[in-house]
């Protein structure tokens, strides 16, 4: 994504970078990418804009708090899909957002469904997943699926307490209970980063979210490279990624 790689401390692009830098990661073969945030301001929408007109292989999203009005914004720009973000765990509703749970709830099913209306590929992506309890977390990710939208669920583990051994038991019993996509968002935190993408990709995760060099807050986000270079030479799954142009 490069709007979590430039949440990376003292990291701005420049529209003219961001729509550079998409065009490097659209020849190099990546499958999609995470333009920004919209919302934060007129020079992010322009550059994501500008990068949804370029016509790219690659698939073009846009990134979204639980905030119906944002989605009005995301669709402006001419991407294919959106990723809606809000915390699962209490805490972090709580401390981070201000918000009680029924609120967060609400926000989660009315913007998916704004998303849904809008035509949008809608990924629910949810904050601090991995200190949220398991059958917890399947409730409330099945509430929103039933009583909102997604087309695919985002489990991010946000401040870095997941293991590979736990990963590749939550996964499954994720798809197990949504019958929808997986996708996994890790960072670097005791250098596990890579391992846990990896172990979610082998239970049965679709997407990986990553960033070029791992560029993203506190221990970094999932490198790309290695990622793509582990899968190729460790379990010989080739995504057509151009690795020669890294």
């Amino acid at each position: 994504p490069l709007r979590e790689g430039e949440q990376h401390t003292a990291v701005v692009f420049r529209r003219e970078q961001r729509v550079a830098t998409a065009k490097k990661r659209d020849a190099m073969g990546i499958h999609r990418i995470e333009a920004g945030m919209p919302a934060v301001s007129e020079q992010d929408k322009a550059a994501i804009s500008d990068i949804a007109a370029l016509g790219l292989n690659a698939e073009v999203f846009a990134f979204a708090r639980c905030i119906p009005d944002e989605i009005k914004v995301v669709k402006g720009c001419g991407v294919k899909g959106v990723v809606v973000e809000i915390p699962a765990s209490d805490h972090m509703i709580k401390y981070a957002y201000g918000w009680s749970f029924d609120r967060a709830m609400k926000s989660s099913i009315d913007t998916t469904l704004a998303a849904k209306e809008a035509g949008l590929y809608t990924v629910f992506f949810t904050i601090d997943a991995t200190l949220t309890e398991l059958n917890r977390f399947l409730d409330i990710v099945s509430q929103v699926a039933t009583e909102g939208h997604m087309d695919a669920l985002t489990i991010a583990d946000t401040v870095g307490v997941v293991t590979p051994e736990a990963i590749s038991v939550v996964i499954p019993k994720v798809i197990d209970r949504l019958k929808k996509p997986v996708e996994i968002h890790c960072h670097q935190d005791f250098g596990l980063g890579v391992a846990n993408t990896v172990a979610a990709l082998q239970a049965g995760a679709s997407v990986a979210h990553t960033t070029i060099t791992g560029l993203g807050e506190r221990a970094g986000n999932v490198p790309m490279e290695d990622v793509v270079l582990s899968l190729l030479c460790l379990h010989d799954v080739n995504l057509g990624i151009k690795t020669e142009k890294f």
